[in-house]
């Protein structure tokens, strides 16, 4: 690939995404743009490269972005984060919001939805404590792919092989032929999924008492991640929780959020103003 080449598709995928791909990663762009190249009927990655800089085709450029992205997902990924929601977080929002009984939840960069269904199963295991209460799920992810994927909630025995308790895919997942489960019904309809792009505005998806924003900044350079971690505060109220990687931090990037004492990756928001703008 040509240098001046693997900067367009690199600057690109940044702009698009925000994520930040190093020169060493020029195989990994390469092989993941083939099919990209195939799809749209081209000889090779440079006529690709001309057609971006002469036609500026949205929807080769959705592709070239969609192609770049990790899509990794489990459900109950690294257990502790579902654990704490469950025996920490679900208790004491059910307290703090006893008055108006509505929990909103976002699974900001859901991939193929195991984040937002888990979340959803725990809920569904703790109903009798949440009768009467209104509880939003919202999964959102760049890509158009794994938004329908999400939806349709369908997953590959080796998928649901990956973190999912047996008791759990047995009261929540109806098999379709040998290898294959789908969510029932009645859970998918706890969740909505739908497009959405951490780079741009989404406060129309409103505010958010919990978010799941897990294993994403890791692929953001620092400005990237503060831009993102301002916008994600702006859409929490004083007591919202957010929640990362393991291996993720704020600190020395952002003074919207604050550790909670105890919790590796479990951030509260600071309680500072923050204006509701777009992360642009």
């Amino acid at each position: 690939m040509k240098p001046e080449d693997f900067d367009l598709f690199s600057t690109l995928v940044k702009q698009r995404s925000g994520l930040l791909l190093t020169r060493e990663k020029a195989y990994l762009l390469e092989s993941r743009l083939l099919p990209v190249v195939r799809k749209y009927n081209l000889r090779s990655l440079d006529d690709m490269a001309q057609s971006v800089r002469s036609q500026r085709n949205e929807a080769m450029m959705a592709d070239i972005t969609e192609a770049m992205t990790t899509n990794e997902s489990s459900f109950f990924r690294d257990q502790k984060p579902f654990t704490l929601f469950q025996k920490v977080l679900l208790p004491q929002f059910l307290e703090s919001r006893a008055t108006k009984r509505h929990i909103r939840i976002w699974s900001a960069a859901t991939s193929s939805g195991q984040e937002a269904y888990s979340i959803a199963m725990i809920c569904q295991e703790e109903a009798s404590q949440l009768q009467g209460w209104k509880i939003d799920i919202i999964g959102t992810d760049l890509s158009r792919e794994m938004i329908e994927c999400a939806k349709g909630g369908i997953y590959t025995q080796f998928e649901v092989q990956r973190g999912l308790p047996i008791t759990m895919l047995a009261k929540y997942f109806q098999q379709l032929g040998n290898d294959r489960w789908q969510i029932k019904d009645n859970l998918r309809q706890m969740v909505q999924f739908r497009e959405g792009n951490l780079l741009q505005d989404f406060g129309s998806i409103g505010s958010f008492d919990i978010v799941y924003c897990r294993n994403v900044l890791t692929y953001f350079d620092i400005p990237t991640k503060t831009r993102v971690l301002e916008a994600i505060r702006g859409v929490m109220p004083t007591d919202g929780v957010l929640l990362l990687g393991g291996a993720e931090t704020i600190l020395g990037i952002s003074d919207t959020f604050k550790p909670m004492e105890g919790q590796q990756g479990v951030y509260g928001a600071a309680n500072i103003s923050v204006a509701r703008t777009a992360a642009v």
